[in-house]
């Protein structure tokens, strides 16, 4: 704990600098917190600012005020799921919603058991865009949209175009319904990578770094306290980040701990994995 508050000056001015990228993945996950008699819940969030920094916050619940105080300030694209705690930043235009096509792709697959045509149609629409990005992965973002707006746009007005027709035949309260209606209420979000050669068409990044305390918890089930979890979160976001740039989490953490002290606090910034 003592360690934490020490690094935390660092941890805040990495999360600052996060909110300057032009655009972040966030994702959230449940965590068992120590109390009196039976545990109580609290949550993981990860924000990704992509090629700079990878950071955890910890918050005792899952909801809007959690949401403000992680972005307070951020203004630019932001890729998360469909969840209503963050559809309160889209109502003035600051933070613009990026859907994610992994996220539909899935309601897709779980249609597979109960409606398999109308799923492998779904199915291989969304394929046909990750199979355009994988041939455009390290290009620049103009090349990126160039090839999006020749390749990508017709498949998406297909695929949109095949929901809507499809919505008026299936059945209400099925799984091919939820699919289709799920693509349709994100439609504008995710079409949102058209427009935008910098942004991803998925919130994978997001997802796998929260593996991370996924894992984790697995092996220590919960954290002590709401302080632990900040502690936890500070931590996690320094060794995220290590692996983010190369490098080497104990050597790092060592020659962190020796220039800390002395370090001049305008400066902390540098010790970040972006910078070091």
């Amino acid at each position: 704990m003592t360690l934490g508050n020490l690094f935390r000056p660092l941890y805040e001015a990495m999360w600052n600098d996060t909110l300057s990228a032009a655009y972040l993945l966030t994702d959230a996950t449940g965590v068992l917190v120590q109390a009196k008699e039976k545990c109580r819940w609290g949550h993981f969030w990860v924000l990704v600012a992509p090629g700079k920094h990878v950071m955890f916050a910890y918050s005792a619940k899952h909801d809007s005020e959690a949401v403000d105080k992680m972005l307070k300030g951020y203004q630019g694209y932001l890729v998360a799921d469909a969840h209503a705690v963050y559809n309160h930043l889209y109502e003035k235009g600051e933070v613009i919603e990026v859907g994610c096509w992994a996220h539909t792709r899935r309601y897709f697959y779980k249609v597979l058991g109960s409606d398999p045509e109308r799923a492998r149609h779904g199915l291989s629409i969304i394929n046909g865009l990750f199979a355009i990005e994988r041939t455009i992965q390290g290009v620049s973002p103009p090349q990126k949209l160039a090839k999006r707006q020749s390749e990508s746009k017709p498949l998406v007005d297909a695929f949109f175009s095949w929901c809507e027709k499809e919505a008026y035949l299936v059945l209400d309260d099925t799984p091919i319904q939820e699919a289709i209606r799920y693509a349709l209420n994100q439609r504008e979000a995710l079409c949102r990578f058209l427009a935008d050669g910098r942004l991803p068409i998925h919130n994978n990044t997001s997802e796998r770094q929260l593996r991370r305390e996924a894992v984790g918890r697995k092996n220590w089930l919960f954290v002590g306290s709401d302080d632990g979890g900040h502690t936890n979160a500070t931590f996690v976001s320094l060794l995220a980040s290590c692996e983010l740039h190369g490098l080497e989490p104990w050597t790092y953490m060592r020659d962190l701990l020796c220039l800390y002290p002395t370090w001049p606090h305008r400066r902390v910034l540098e010790l970040a994995p972006a910078y070091w």
